[in-house]
């Protein structure tokens, strides 16, 4: 059995990239085949595409989810669940006890409706557009390891350029560093693109804080896979899911297939999900992965050690640890190919 302690793994601090590189399709790629490594760039993506292909993308778009209320109090927005209802992460949240009313920088007031240890606080905002008003005063939440606030170029650098529907707290970062040129490019190799969607929430990078991988519980997200991308992804000769996100969505959908034969990989999915991979995941829907690196003992790192394997995975990034590749968020990318040998045994099931 496999604790949370076996996912760590040695970082430097310098390796963090805590700002994008000037354009987007300059990052470089590890390709990792089991065992194997190869050093790439993002755009030698195209030169491992097959005619048939489907690549899969999460459009969803980040908002502006971190705010000041009353002028002390940092809330950060993860999961929506109303019209006007969200739960939201504050250090001091204990201190703020339902019913109380605060004011944000442009006078607006939200209300505290209830609080949950494991999600903070859920707020109601009193006003007509909550999205408006996060555009006024909010901040993108950057994750805590860049260790800067927002500046003016995150609002263009932190969205992916096919970013869509409002509703992510982080981006979709594998997806960064995609521009129109190489989607053009990749349509041109006779692969076919698919933009489904999944909000992130707290769920993908809030850290396990138990030794237990059993007793971590991750946050609902809410995704959606329409009929028509569905269809598409079934007669898929690959599927080629871009981030984490796009996989966790793809293989919630692909979970519930067993009960309905006429589907080949996916079927059509609306609804939150709160799946949790692990090693001994059987994936029905994914054969290729193209991802950011991920921190020691997250439920990322989890995650593509599921995929690739453990063993490869910390040789992989022992090898990109010593090329010098830039970590997380802004970072680098791996393109992972399916470890056929991985258990098949499901571990975990969708909400």
């Amino acid at each position: 059995m496999l604790h949370t302690s076996d996912f760590d793994f040695e970082l430097p601090l310098d390796l963090i990239a805590s700002h994008p590189l000037p354009e987007r399709d300059t990052s470089r790629m590890l390709v990792v085949n089991g065992m194997e490594t190869q050093d790439k760039h993002i755009r030698d993506f195209l030169d491992l595409l097959k005619p048939g292909d489907v690549v899969v993308f999460n459009n969803s778009r980040v908002i502006p989810a971190r705010f000041i209320a009353d002028g002390k109090y940092e809330i950060t927005l993860h999961t929506a669940t109303r019209d006007g209802y969200w739960w939201g992460l504050c250090k001091k949240f204990t201190k703020l006890k339902p019913g109380r009313l605060l004011t944000l920088e442009d006078g607006t007031m939200i209300g505290i409706v209830s609080q949950r240890r494991e999600s903070g606080i859920k707020i109601k905002f009193l006003c007509d557009n909550v999205f408006e008003t996060l555009e006024r005063v909010g901040k993108l939440p950057l994750p805590p390891y860049m260790r800067r606030q927002e500046e003016v170029a995150d609002r263009e650098r932190y969205q992916t350029v096919y970013s869509a529907p409002l509703g992510s707290m982080a981006a979709p970062t594998a997806g960064l560093h995609f521009t129109n040129e190489l989607l053009d490019q990749i349509r041109a190799r006779g692969a076919k693109i698919v933009n489904i969607t999944l909000h992130v929430g707290a769920g993908t990078w809030l850290p396990v804080k138990t030794e237990d991988l059993s007793q971590h519980k991750m946050h609902s997200e809410w995704g959606c896979i329409t009929d028509e991308q569905a269809e598409i992804i079934n007669r898929a000769r690959r599927v080629i899911a871009v981030g984490t996100t796009s996989l966790r969505l793809l293989e919630s959908s692909a979970m519930r297939v067993r009960n309905h034969k006429r589907f080949r990989r996916v079927m059509p999915f609306c609804r939150t999900t709160n799946i949790f991979i692990t090693p001994g995941h059987r994936f029905r829907a994914v054969d290729i992965l193209l991802t950011n690196f991920h921190l020691p003992k997250s439920t990322l790192f989890m995650l593509v050690s599921a995929f690739a394997g453990l063993k490869e995975m910390k040789n992989a990034y022992a090898h990109a640890v010593a090329q010098q590749y830039r970590f997380f968020s802004y970072g680098d990318c791996c393109l992972l190919y399916k470890n056929k040998e991985v258990s098949n045994e499901i571990q975990s099931d969708p909400a």
